[in-house]
């Protein structure tokens, strides 16, 4: 196929990296589960560490044509793509800029690690574009963004930090994954390095972990020499079955971004919620640069309960929507960022970064939002009766 930019969506997450079934003819993908490929008289030399074996080679198709990138790598986790990634453009005696808010798994890797490899790290003190440029160094390599973040969804101007990177010569880097390459596309901002826990959207149905990098060739190429030595790789069955989720990504996101979008709207109406933050909502202060740069806002939200409700007890009595430590499945799910994603922050890190004790991130899946609705409604009934 030619153009592969120009087709559809659907068409692009349904056809484009098929691996085709030359003997069969059936119309899906085989598995090559072979760890051992000939090496005589071969045009490539495949080897699951190598990420060329013919299940990947093709997956990575798929995904940069989602990503609008020339090229991309597939891993076992989102964690080993962001390490692959960092350590790739990174060495001692660099220095590198992370957004406040990200992925506690993400700052946990920096704070624990860099230090050993003599790496100096910035946290700025908000995702505003002016807290970035002050801490700009001569060896500044690279800037670390995540928009939405997580977990409060905060929104970061794409545009703004590639024009300004671009400025000064730093790699810049985003962690696409609340966003999925449904509703943001940051390649086409000027983004250098798109980052994805594909265990999340583009996997979708809370069953396979994996991670992906999507970036010009010249970047891939320059991860890939770094990646082979750490082996993140992906299994083929697990690639497969990531194919597999990929084909419906798009009907699932849409789907749970219109559901976002109306759960978002009732919890701001509720008097027994604090706060919400999403940023499809008017309300939300970063909400013009979302719409500036994101086709959909996203299926994350996260809401603060009034005091007088205790985040555990009133996860304790959903009966539909389920506690539980992932993201971006079928289903809802609830979580308690001080417990799971950003328990290896101390208390004192996590309230700079606005994280409080009472904070619950709702990933929204595709059930009826009435339904939705009313297991919220029940819930806070039963707590408040308690």
């Amino acid at each position: 196929m030619e153009n592969l930019n120009k087709l559809g969506i659907n068409t692009i997450c349904v056809h484009v990296g098929e691996v085709k079934d030359e003997q069969f003819k059936g119309a899906i993908s085989p598995i090559y589960p072979s760890t051992s490929y000939a090496f005589d008289e071969v045009d490539i030399k495949r080897y699951p560490r190598y990420f060329n074996t013919p299940n990947q080679e093709f997956l990575r198709k798929k995904i940069a044509v989602l990503e609008h990138t020339e090229d991309a790598l597939i891993f076992s986790s989102g964690m080993a793509a962001i390490s692959a990634a960092l350590f790739a453009f990174l060495k001692t005696g660099d220095h590198v800029i992370i957004q406040q808010v990200i992925y506690g798994g993400t700052f946990n890797f920096i704070a624990n690690e860099f230090d050993k490899f003599g790496i100096e790290y910035s946290f700025t003190e908000s995702d505003k574009i002016e807290d970035f440029e002050p801490l700009i160094r001569p060896n500044t390599k690279v800037m670390y963004i995540e928009t939405p973040s997580n977990p409060l969804l905060g929104i970061t101007d794409i545009k703004a930090i590639a024009e300004l990177s671009k400025q000064h010569q730093i790699i810049t880097m985003i962690d696409n994954t609340f966003a999925s390459p449904i509703n943001q596309n940051p390649f086409d901002f000027g983004i250098n390095i798109i980052l994805h826990s594909a265990t999340k959207y583009m996997g979708g149905h809370s069953d396979i972990s994996a991670g992906a990098i999507a970036a010009t060739k010249k970047h891939i190429d320059l991860i890939w020499k770094t990646a082979i030595n750490y082996g993140g790789n992906l299994s083929d069955q697990t690639v497969w079955l990531l194919e597999r989720s990929l084909k419906t990504m798009n009907l699932r996101v849409k789907e749970q971004t219109k559901n976002a979008q109306i759960m978002a709207e009732y919890l701001e109406k509720n008097p027994n919620i604090d706060a919400v933050y999403y940023p499809g909502l008017l309300s939300h202060p970063q909400y013009e640069i979302a719409k500036k740069q994101m086709k959909g806002f996203g299926a994350m939200l996260s809401f603060e309960l009034k005091n007088t409700i205790d985040a555990m007890a009133f996860q304790r009595q959903l009966q539909l929507i389920k506690p539980s430590m992932s993201l971006a499945g079928l289903e809802s799910t609830t979580v308690s960022p001080v417990k799971t994603t950003h328990a290896l922050l101390s208390e004192e890190e996590r309230l700079e970064r606005g994280i409080k004790n009472g904070l619950i991130r709702f990933s929204v899946g595709i059930e009826e939002s009435e339904d939705l609705i009313a297991d919220i409604e029940q819930a806070i009934e039963k707590v408040l009766l308690m």
